[in-house]
């Protein structure tokens, strides 16, 4: 849990004591590649902690799949209508590699809140990251070309492009995966 526990503190200074009551709910699952965690439209109660792979968060617009986010060893996946909203959702969430992953409830982890502020402090510092992100690549999607929507992935998560399929990378990116590697091969030189 080396990877979970880093990426918890890196968030938010979580008391060893809170650490251990969080990591005593854990259920340790190794799911396959291409694993669904998380299915649009199925109400999903389950926080997955990944201490090994990747996953992607997509949705489906007029049938095709829209990479909206990836999740990586130390993060958390999860359905956010689920988390936030107690409610199925309209996203999906898939494994990309065989992936060694905790899960915990939401409630769970909500009584934990109660008894652990500094793990309710972490959801929140951890919910206001993800938005932010979120957000930030929003606005990039609108106001950047293409090149620099993938000098701006590249530099904040170089490894994802050795680890996940390029036409997911490209549709996280907005653009086609044509597109993508054109901008990767004239990058090159």
């Amino acid at each position: 849990m080396e990877n979970i526990i880093g990426r918890i503190k890196a968030y938010y200074p979580v008391s060893n004591e809170a650490l251990e009551a969080l990591t005593g709910l854990f259920e340790r699952h190794i799911f396959p590649y291409k694993t669904l965690l998380v299915c649009a439209g199925k109400f999903d109660r389950q926080i997955y902690f990944i201490e090994q792979g990747i996953t992607r968060s997509y949705v489906l617009h007029d049938g095709k799949e829209i990479t909206t986010w990836f999740s990586q060893e130390g993060d958390v996946a999860c359905g956010s209508w689920d988390l936030c909203r107690h409610k199925a959702g309209f996203e999906y969430v898939e494994t990309l590699e065989r992936t060694i992953a905790y899960t915990v409830s939401v409630e769970q982890l909500d009584g934990l809140y109660c008894s652990y502020i500094d793990l309710a402090n972490w959801m929140r510092v951890l919910q206001q990251e993800i938005f932010l992100r979120l957000q930030g690549a929003h606005i990039r999607r609108l106001n950047l070309s293409a090149r620099e929507r993938y000098g701006h992935l590249m530099k904040d998560s170089p490894g994802l492009f050795q680890r996940v399929n390029l036409g997911y990378i490209a549709s996280f990116l907005g653009i086609t995966q044509q597109s993508l590697s054109r901008i990767r091969a004239q990058s090159r030189f």
